[in-house]
């Protein structure tokens, strides 16, 4: 089997980003919304913030009724905005944001939702899970406005060994977008014997490995092999 070249591996795995990229990301953000804002609903004394419990789950319900129109987008992140100025550390406040993020990656504004996940990431937040998956998304969102550098940076802040799995897939995914197939090879090996280690999901990853060139002959046992033009004569 023929390796592909580097220009060949660089453009299979940026057509597979595009193409299931933004969804991915737009699901974690879902997943992120329900699990965390529950949470934290659960930790706090809802008998003292039930109206603003109300206006989250009614600017839920309007984004809800409301996706692909632009102009409601707008309204809505005037109104999220109020929610946050009331109380900016308040659990409604922060599940405000993650919804925002996540209707900002529905429409491929970038920006808006790196400024939604930089106030969750300054708030005063005391939940170091919570915090980690925010500068996951963070610096995808930097990813996608050719921010690397502050992406390779945001990921640096990611130390939790619970998330260095998917801390060094999403380097990886950095490095390729900067044309770096080399260092994209090492985190996503470094990623893969994480996974391998913790017997969690790869198959996305294995995408990934082969796209830059390195080959898994068996997922579930064994580690990526580095992958180069072999030498048949």
């Amino acid at each position: 089997m023929n390796a592909l070249s580097d220009d060949e591996q660089l453009d299979s795995l940026k057509s597979f980003t595009k193409k299931y990229g933004s969804a991915m990301i737009s699901g974690i953000l879902i997943a992120l919304i329900a699990f965390f804002g529950w949470e934290y609903w659960q930790k706090k004394n809802l008998a003292e913030s039930q109206m603003e419990t109300a206006k989250v789950q009614q600017l839920m319900d309007d984004a809800k009724n409301a996706q692909g129109n632009a102009n409601v987008f707008n309204a809505l992140s005037a109104t999220a905005d109020k929610i946050v100025k009331e109380a900016p550390d308040s659990a409604q406040a922060i599940q405000t944001q993650l919804l925002m993020a996540k209707l900002a990656y529905d429409k491929a504004d970038y920006a808006h939702a790196e400024r939604a996940l930089k106030k969750v990431e300054n708030s005063k937040l005391n939940d170091t899970g919570l915090v980690q998956v925010v500068k996951l998304r963070l610096a995808y969102a930097q990813l996608a406005q050719n921010k690397y550098d502050e992406a390779i940076k945001t990921l640096s802040l990611v130390t939790d060994p619970a998330f260095k799995a998917t801390a060094d897939e999403a380097r990886g995914d950095v490095y390729v977008a900067k044309n770096d197939i080399e260092n994209a090879k090492k985190s996503y090996q470094s990623a893969w014997d994480a996974l391998v280690e913790r017997q969690q999901e790869r198959q996305i990853l294995q995408i990934k490995l082969e796209s830059v060139g390195v080959l898994v002959d068996d997922p579930d046992v064994e580690r990526p092999i580095l992958e180069t033009q072999v030498d048949e004569s």
